[in-house]
């Protein structure tokens, strides 16, 4: 299976009882940083190029630090980050001196936690842009610590819109530009609330009315308006107001829960479940164009802050990156599986009998699972057609029936993930020679030239791995045919919220789409496509349409399948090798709740995802294969 690089993952809590409550109850001031801990931990797999943390202490003493971040790179970033605030609390005994010294003095121990895990998707990479990020102020309630879960479509305007009001951003980057756009409007937000408390109150007072006055909904409803993309913005004043905003077609998921002791949200149901022992039930879905806020008094409120819009919630979240321990998600899955039974029944001539089924570890497992009682189905279906024939009104033959129910799916493991490739091996002949030997097969389970293998995987997107390893692999066993079954549609098009799916060229069922169009004497089409993107890049975004789709449309997807098949099969091959895609409908009618497909069938949600799409192409057929 080829690793996609993905959205990444948030996490924070909000503590509204004081420290002492904490240590009494669950026998430590560090309840909120052992939490977070959990929390990132749990979403690991949603972030390993780098990790952060930040803490916001509300009651540090005039003089000491009250904003605390820590942040590493690699895939150990969590363990690093954690061993390093472990260090520093080594000096002080946080759970025998008293609470309000640990309260005022020890670092990372305070009110807000906010962890972040990264995937970078942009091609930026360095501790520069890991979250969270920081603006710093004299005054706590001009600080902000910023994360988040989201690419933006539309980086260019924003940037041109800081350099109007005479910003002068440092680096060009979505992340940096949110925070500085952030902190412009809280800028705001204290003049407001200073110009309307001065007549009444003096320093130091004033200072205090300011920070218990701010309104994070109007700092948010005059800034996110103008944000184009899939997002979740996750942000902590060192004052002590606390929000995370989705965005309004709820692109980028996120849950949180809340009680009288603590409110969190991350980017995945299940681990708030498993971390706060909660029930699905009281772990709740921000709605899309919503945030959460919590003011520095602890008061927390749930405000519409741009309007829920269409429903685009991500299906490859769920079909690919979300943890499988979801109830929702687990149905989903094995629904899609279940969902590929009559295609993979025309793809094996209906023949049960001599076919063996299998899965690519790990994630496709599920799929799996559902792929399996669907063809179990289909096999009692058989058997029960079988039986009536034999049956007929005439005597029983027992060990004709014996036989007929004899008949079983035949379902093995043939596929083991046997080494981690490292990255430090060179390109090459030698790297892709290695490549093919990732996985390791169960030898005997298939009947040589005999039996048909079909072997499962969640998404086809690249086919990178299926043409370096995994059909060689395959082929190892000397099956007739070989039936590769992906549970997602043939992934087509770009996707610019936040998965690493941004080239054109890379995408397999591009390439057979442009290769059908070159064996069939149709190669103009790509020269037509590209003058119809240049001409949609000169209207307004919100005017495009999506010109790419015209290179798919003179074939049908089984077409587009099987000149996959054919591109993605290597010379040396001894069996048949087919490709078996699950359908739009098929994916819909799995995952009903998400039904954002972009990547599917090039709709996008947003007019950026369009324009971008355009330009894609235009860069494709410039050759500027390293432009997204």
């Amino acid at each position: 299976m080829e690793q996609l690089k993905h959205e990444c993952g948030v996490a924070m809590i909000r503590l509204l009882k004081p420290l002492a409550y904490y240590r009494e109850k669950y026998g430590t001031v560090a309840y909120g940083l052992n939490k977070l801990y959990l929390l990132m931990e749990k979403q690991h797999n949603r972030g390993q190029e780098g990790a952060g943390v930040g803490v916001v202490k509300m009651h540090a003493a005039a003089g000491s630090e009250y904003i605390f971040r820590e942040r590493a790179l690699g895939a150990n970033a969590i363990t690093s980050i954690f061993g390093e605030i472990g260090h520093k609390l080594a000096e002080f005994d946080i759970d025998s001196m008293p609470v309000d010294e640990a309260d005022s003095l020890a670092p990372f121990i305070g009110q807000i936690y906010m962890g972040h895990l990264r995937y970078s998707t942009t091609g930026r990479s360095g501790l520069s842009y890991v979250h969270p990020f920081l603006r710093r102020n004299n005054w706590p309630s001009r600080n902000l610590l910023l994360c988040g879960n989201f690419n933006l479509t539309n980086v260019d305007e924003i940037f041109n819109s800081l350099v109007s009001h005479g910003q002068h951003p440092r680096l060009f980057s979505d992340t940096f530009m949110l925070l500085e756009q952030l902190g412009y409007a809280l800028d705001k937000e204290n003049h407001r609330v200073y110009r309307e408390y001065r007549d009444r109150y003096c320093d130091p007072g004033l200072s205090d009315v300011i920070e218990n006055n701010m309104d994070m909904e109007r700092v948010l409803s005059g800034t996110a308006p103008g944000w184009d993309g899939g997002y979740v913005i996750c942000g902590a004043t060192g004052s002590g107001d606390m929000f995370a905003l989705r965005d309004p077609h709820g692109i980028r998921p996120a849950f949180y829960y809340h009680d009288d002791e603590v409110v969190v949200l991350a980017s995945e149901r299940p681990v708030i479940q498993t971390v706060f022992n909660r029930r699905w039930v009281e772990v709740t879905e921000l709605k899309p164009g919503s945030a959460l806020i919590v003011n520095r008094q602890g008061e927390v409120k749930v405000s519409d802050i741009l309007g829920e819009r269409d429903n685009q919630r991500c299906s490859f979240e769920r079909i690919y990156f979300s943890r499988g321990s979801d109830a929702d998600i687990y149905r989903e899955r094995k629904a899609l599986g279940a969902n590929l039974v009559p295609d993979i029944m025309r793809a094996i001539d209906g023949d049960l009998g001599h076919s063996v089924f299998s899965f690519i570890p790990n994630t496709a497992e599920v799929a799996f699972l559902g792929m399996c009682e669907g063809l179990e189905k289909r096999l009692d279906e058989t058997k029960t057609d079988s039986l009536l024939r034999l049956y007929n009104g005439g005597p029983v033959d027992v060990e004709a029936v014996k036989s007929i129910m004899s008949r079983k799916l035949r379902v093995e493991k043939v596929a083991v993930k046997d080494i981690k490739l490292r990255t430090f091996i060179a390109e090459g002949t030698s790297r892709n020679d290695l490549a093919a030997h990732v996985y390791d097969v169960t030898y005997g389970c298939v009947r040589n030239d005999v039996d048909a293998l079909v072997v499962i995987d969640d998404s086809i997107v690249r086919g990178t791995t299926l043409r370096q390893s995994i059909i060689g692999m395959l082929d190892r066993l000397h099956p007739r045919h070989i039936v590769i079954v992906s549970s997602s549609p043939q992934v087509r098009y770009p996707d610019y919220y936040g998965i690493d799916m941004s080239r054109m060229a890379e995408f397999i069922a591009f390439k057979a789409a442009v290769s059908l169009l070159r064996q069939s004497g149709r190669e103009g089409l790509l020269r037509e496509v590209y003058d119809r993107c240049v001409e949609e890049l000169s209207k307004p975004a919100g005017s495009q349409v999506n010109c790419v789709k015209a290179i798919y449309e003179p074939f049908t997807d089984a077409e587009i399948s099987a000149e996959i098949a054919r591109l993605l099969t290597p010379a040396d091959t001894h069996a048949r090798v087919s490709i078996v895609y699950q359908t739009l409908e098929g994916l819909h009618d799995a995952i009903p709740g998400c039904p954002g497909d972009w990547y599917f069938s090039g709709n996008y949600p947003t007019p950026g995802g369009t324009r971008l799409v355009n330009q894609a192409y235009i860069n494709y057929f410039e050759g500027n294969y390293d432009k997204r």
